[in-house]
């Protein structure tokens, strides 16, 4: 009996292999998962890039001083301007949060398609990259709203990601755009001015900013 029980003592797995196999579990459907987005990403045939650090940065040597300030008047004039958005892009990749404008993007150009075969396969694109849960580049919002969107994927509706977009816009609107126009990249941009320039004045009549990039009430202004 001794016997017995020595020997099954010691073909028991002890905690320390146990975990050793948890762990190699996990990795081995990680792993799995990334294959399999990488498999859709293929055969959707979509070109876009959910690698962030493989993105180049857009110069911002050729954007002049005067359309940047206009970039400052309302984030929805910021999205206007191709520049502006690649800035703001760039200015989003230093916090880690670029996702929330690539997901917006992705939502404006879905909007845009006709054909249903090719919504259905952009539908499916957004929801694995930026959607469920796990997705490389999962954007932040609420539960009730992912499980809507789930709910919509068998057959995608041209607005079926406008809640969440919506939400994403207002997060970049109130927390992100504030802190861009404060930052280094936009303050480098405006603060450029030519021979003898002293100061820019804004789109806004009550506003100008000095060459320190300084904004200025001037009520009397024009």
């Amino acid at each position: 009996v001794a016997g017995l029980l020595n020997s099954a003592t010691s073909a028991a797995p002890s905690v320390l292999e146990l975990d050793v196999f948890s762990a190699l579990f996990c990795r081995q459907k990680d792993k799995e998962r990334k294959s399999r987005l990488s498999l859709f990403l293929t055969k959707s045939g979509s070109h876009e890039n959910v690698s962030p650090h493989k993105k180049t940065n857009t110069t911002t040597s050729n954007i002049s001083p005067e359309a940047a300030l206009q970039w400052s008047d309302s984030f929805e004039e910021l999205l206007k301007h191709t520049d502006g958005v690649e800035t703001f892009s760039q200015f989003l990749r230093t916090e880690f949060s670029e996702e929330n404008i690539e997901f917006w993007l992705a939502c404006e150009e879905y909007k845009t398609i006709d054909s249903e075969t090719k919504l259905l396969s952009k539908a499916k694109y957004i929801y694995t990259v930026y959607i469920e849960s796990e997705a490389p580049k999962e954007v932040n919002i609420d539960y009730n709203t992912k499980m809507a969107i789930q709910k919509n994927m068998e057959h995608p509706m041209r607005g079926c990601f406008d809640a969440a977009q919506t939400k994403v816009f207002s997060l970049m609107k109130k927390d992100s755009y504030p802190r861009f126009l404060h930052s280094d990249i936009y303050m480098r941009i405006t603060r450029r001015k030519g021979p003898g320039a002293t100061m820019f004045r804004r789109r806004s009549r009550s506003c100008v900013f000095n060459e320190r990039g300084e904004a200025k009430t001037e009520p009397s202004a024009w």
